[in-house]
């Protein structure tokens, strides 16, 4: 026995049970179901995980101190691996998973005491500080030393008369009876022992093996009683509970305890905590993506749900199938919009009502499913408010199903393209990008929605690139979709032939935004009115009026954002487009009326130097103006080839049957009359067919050819156009 050392009470041991929470443990055992529950002990930081800290105690066993146990942020805390942290031991499971508790004392002088828990020595004892080992000889003399010397001369071996007289009457009638049951022993034969030893002997096999059969009847009870199959959904309810759920893996990653898999099924998703031993990877044949069962107990900490798995498995067939079909319903169902209005009166969106909300169901779908959305448009002010009209309808759906901060940054990206086409080098880029993001952040592949670029045939290469990885592809486009990328596209919004013309990419994405989030619609509604650069639809110009745009407001935005699409054209300027589209005070003497002002000047010079050099050629009664780019235009600065040559056909319609821009390996081509290129590059093969005539965007009017031929390519190319326009 020894004394307990905060009260002196004699126990076995160190500490009273009172006092025990009191003092802190230095654990000296290999296996978690040594610890003891509710002590304090002594350990230090192992890592991190998302949903807590795993700490060492001991030299051989880790727990996990939850996040929901600690009173700040995990990532405000500045433990590194190593630190000195103390903590409660709550629950020790049977899988050896540790529950620790945050004590609100971190250092050891706020604990009464400190003794040693070690699982060979028996009861706890206090350190020996001088050689470090906390001995058991050690432990025994203190004990020996804090007891009373209470014994008597060796001949006084009998009681006194005074503690005879003293003595209770049951104590002496206890003493008597003993004394009885010795002599009634004694009178007994040994064969009588023998046979009462033997009977005690039966009795206890017997009820030994009673006690054996109904353990291994409850054992096969359980075995054969399988957990309850439940939703996701469901779970706050089945706290406590042993539950079996089915759903995909949305990602699987590991820790330095358990490896923590996120399942998700038809109504939510949820982590669940596996644990082989620390640090080493359990049930490593799951993976992302694949379909499973999983069994395990529900548990709740502050609100976070979490299963601690007790069995996991990959389905396979039909069991497969079945999973995947309802978690494939209950997500449409879900991502599905509701009937939405069109911003304002126009026969193109109209028309294409289902489109557009089958754009704005897998728009809402990849939020909901965690895929990040990859806004791929065209560097121009079309593709660039086209592209933020999705933004801006996306990015709080983002922000409603992610916790983190960063997230509309992680699972939201604008890229430009500076041309037309979705070329095999932005798809490269593309999928180098998200394969990598899998692997080294296990995020999901994005969803690719293509805005005034891709439309045409001459993306197919690119698209086909995408399909291989099974990353999804939406497309809104304001031109006529060539058949190869219709069947290629998983969802798509574009005018039919006939239609071109009377819509800009804008007025549709900004349509399919609506769909996206309703509760932006009114951020919206001044978009369409901006993209058009002349003959804005009255509905959409008085759409943005009621918002306060008038016809100059519209003109400077679209201005501002064509001025800052071109420089830095790879990168999306998510703040400053904004600011452009959406900030207070815009108007003159505003942001995007200051920018628009350095849009006509830069514009303006450029144009005044490319018409004193315009060549004008006449070819059977059609006048064509031809513009050597490379020769009379700063080829780097603003503005680009393209935009000039739009404003110089605006300014030049009445007088011009087209207006053709020629350079070293490209030639551009502008018309009212609707012109084919690939038909144009057909017929001039005939004249030049070494001159690697193709055409390189059927969208921008746009080919391409071999810089020696390109002479020829010019004279034959103003011919056939000439003859187009005839």
């Amino acid at each position: 026995m020894g004394s307990c050392i905060i009260c002196g009470k004699s126990v076995d041991g160190r500490i009273c049970d009172l006092h025990e929470e009191d003092v802190v443990f230095e654990f000296r055992g290999d296996r978690p179901d040594q610890l003891t529950v509710d002590r304090y002990y002594r350990g230090t930081v192992d890592g991190y995980a998302e949903f807590g800290v795993f700490v060492d105690i001991g030299d051989s066993v880790t727990g996990l101190l939850h996040r929901s146990e600690i009173d700040q942020r995990l990532e405000s805390l500045d433990w590194e691996s190593g630190d000195v942290v103390f903590v409660q031991v709550q629950q020790v499971r049977d899988n050896g998973n540790i529950d620790l508790g945050w004590s609100i004392r971190q250092s050891e002088n706020e604990f009464r005491g400190t003794l040693v828990d070690d699982p060979d020595q028996g009861a706890p004892y206090e350190k020996d500080e001088g050689d470090g080992s906390g001995n058991a000889d050690a432990a025994a003399d203190d004990e020996e030393a804090a007891e009373p010397d209470v014994s008597a001369p060796s001949e006084t071996t009998e009681p006194s008369e005074t503690e005879t007289a003293d003595a209770e009457p049951d104590e002496l009638t206890t003493e008597s009876e003993t004394a009885d049951t010795q002599a009634d022993d004694t009178d007994q034969t040994d064969d009588e022992q023998a046979a009462d030893a033997e009977t005690d002997e039966r009795t206890a096999d017997a009820e030994t093996d009673e006690r054996t059969a109904d353990a291994e009847t409850d054992d096969a009870e359980q075995t054969t009683e399988e957990p309850s199959h439940v939703a996701v959904g469901t779970l706050a309810d089945r706290v406590g509970e042993t539950v079996r759920i089915e759903g995909v893996v949305e990602s699987a990653r590991q820790t330095s305890g358990p490896t923590v898999f996120e399942i998700r099924d038809e109504t939510d998703s949820v982590e669940c905590a596996a644990f082989k031993e620390a640090g080493v990877r359990a049930y490593p044949e799951i993976d992302a993506d694949d379909v499973v069962r999983l069994d395990g107990e529900v548990r709740e900490r502050r609100g976070e749900l979490q299963v601690e798995t007790e069995a996991l498995v990959k389905l396979e067939g039909d069991d497969r199938d079945a999973v995947e079909d309802r978690l494939d319903d209950a997500l449409r169902s879900q991502a599905e919009p509701d009937a939405v209005e069109p911003l304002a009166a126009d026969p193109v969106a109209e028309s294409l009502t289902d489109d557009l909300r089958e754009v704005a169901t897998a728009v809402r779908r990849a939020v909901l499913e965690e895929r990040p959305v990859v806004v791929r448009h065209t560097a121009t002010a079309d593709g660039y408010v086209g592209g933020v009209a999705l933004e801006r309808a996306t990015l709080p759906l983002v922000r409603d199903q992610h916790d983190r901060d960063d997230a509309v940054y992680h699972y939201f990206d604008r890229r430009p393209l500076e041309d037309g086409v979705y070329d095999m080098d932005d798809a490269t880029n593309d999928v180098t990008r998200m394969l990598d993001a899998r692997e080294r952040h296990d995020e999901k592949l994005p969803l690719f929605v293509f805005v005034a670029v891709g439309g045409t045939r001459e993306s197919l290469d690119g698209f086909e690139l995408l399909d291989l990885y099974d990353a999804g592809r939406a497309l809104v486009d304001d031109v006529a979709v060539d058949p190869e990328i219709d069947d290629a596209v998983g969802a798509v919004a574009a005018p039919a032939a006939d239609q071109e013309g009377d819509v800009t990419a804008t007025a549709l994405a900004a349509n399919v935004g609506a769909h996206v989030n309703d509760d932006v619609r009114a951020d919206l509604r001044h978009l369409p009115a901006v993209s058009f650069w002349e003959d804005t639809p009255e509905s959409y110009a008085d759409l943005a009026a009621e918002t306060g745009y008038d016809a100059d407001a519209t003109r400077e935005a679209r201005e501002a954002v064509a001025l800052e699409a071109f420089y830095q054209s790879y990168e999306d300027k998510r703040e400053l487009v904004t600011d452009l589209l959406f900030g207070d005070g815009d108007g003159p003497g505003g942001l995007a009326g200051h920018v628009s002002e350095q849009f006509r000047e830069k514009l303006d010079a450029e144009v005044e130097t490319a018409e004193a050099n315009i060549d004008y050629q006449t070819v059977d009664g059609a006048e064509i103006a031809v513009l050597d780019t490379d020769a009379f235009t700063h080829r780097y600065e603003f503005p680009p080839t393209e935009l000039l040559l739009d404003e110089l056909h605006r300014r030049h319609r009445d007088d011009v049957a087209a207006v053709v821009g020629v350079s070293d390996d490209e030639l551009h081509i502008r018309s009212d009359t609707p012109i084919d290129v690939r038909a144009v590059a057909d017929r001039a093969r005939e004249w030049v067919p070494n001159a690697g005539l193709t055409a390189q965007s059927a969208r921008d009017g746009k080919l391409e050819y071999i810089s020696g031929e390109r002479d020829a390519v010019l004279d034959t190319v103003v011919d056939v156009v000439a003859d187009e326009v005839a």
